[in-house]
């Protein structure tokens, strides 16, 4: 693979990992319709480090929130073996979930449940819809329509401790179908969010914070087939690209979704659409 090709499949996923526009249907849609990295030995290694360089971006972005999460998580593990003895004694327990972040932990694992199983079972057909066009639009289109719900969409209230476990859920399983490739990720979890009634800007921090181990998980189950396989130094550089491309997309849906102008996002990803349908006809 060339540098060019690394850099621009970097900005691409860094880009439209974190705006409302599929990075997987771009990537699908780049490499079907230009045979963008087609002859690279493996392009394996080269996933998993534009997951990578994503990772760094929200990590940048979020480390406060993500390091007060990491420390309550640890003290929801303590205070539930602490309370063992307790619960088995019957004497009244120590609240384990008295925190906004404690409560935002458990939206997290709770979320991460249903995708990690919809993302195991998808996985084969994801890998064959990534090879064609018509999957992808059909689903850029489908992106297209939830933005524009979410355009319209009243503001909801719904912060970590109004929210409900099965908001989480819903929102869990969105993100697992939304591994399709057309199908925007950030797109699809901040608009379900939305419909349960979440605040746009939480709504948005848990889409981006919640797609971490969704992403680590997608890595690991690469990570067997990119064992042994070429290493190429192009693949650092579109990881640099997609962490440094990634931060400044992230920066601009959390400026963006203050003032909901998610039609004009609806509106590109609806001639994403229209162009892979059109390409899929034409280069049969």
């Amino acid at each position: 693979m060339s540098i060019i090709q690394a850099v621009l499949l970097g900005l691409l996923q860094g880009l439209t990992e974190f705006l409302p526009v599929s990075s997987s249907g771009h990537l699908a849609m780049f490499q079907n319709l230009f045979h963008i990295g087609e002859g690279t030995e493996n392009m394996f290694m080269f996933d998993i480090l534009l997951h990578v360089g994503t990772l760094v971006s929200i990590i940048i972005v979020f480390y406060k929130d993500i390091g007060n999460l990491i420390k309550e998580f640890f003290g929801i593990v303590g205070d539930t073996f602490m309370n063992i003895p307790r619960w088995i004694s019957r004497e009244p327990a120590k609240k384990v979930l008295r925190t906004s972040y404690r409560r935002f932990v458990i939206m997290i694992i709770v979320a991460t449940i249903p995708t990690g199983i919809i993302g195991i079972i998808l996985k084969d057909l994801v890998e064959d819809a990534a090879a064609t066009l018509i999957i992808p639009g059909i689903c850029f289109l489908m992106t297209a329509a939830l933005l524009l719900i979410s355009h319209f969409l009243p503001e909801g209230y719904k912060l970590p401790k109004d929210a409900g476990y099965i908001d989480s859920a819903i929102v869990g399983v969105a993100q697992g179908f939304a591994t399709l490739p057309g199908l925007s990720r950030s797109g699809t979890t901040l608009t379900i969010g939305m419909l349960c009634g979440l605040d746009s800007r939480f709504a948005l921090k848990f889409s981006f914070i919640m797609s971490i181990p969704a992403v680590l998980g997608a890595a690991v189950l690469e990570i067997k087939d990119a064992i042994g396989t070429k290493f190429e130094l192009s693949y650092l550089v579109g990881m640099l690209v997609a962490a440094i491309s990634g931060i400044i997309a992230i920066k601009f849906m959390v400026a963006l979704v203050k003032r909901r102008k998610f039609v004009y996002f609806s509106i590109y990803c609806a001639i994403c659409g229209i162009v892979c349908i059109v390409g899929h006809f034409l280069t049969k």
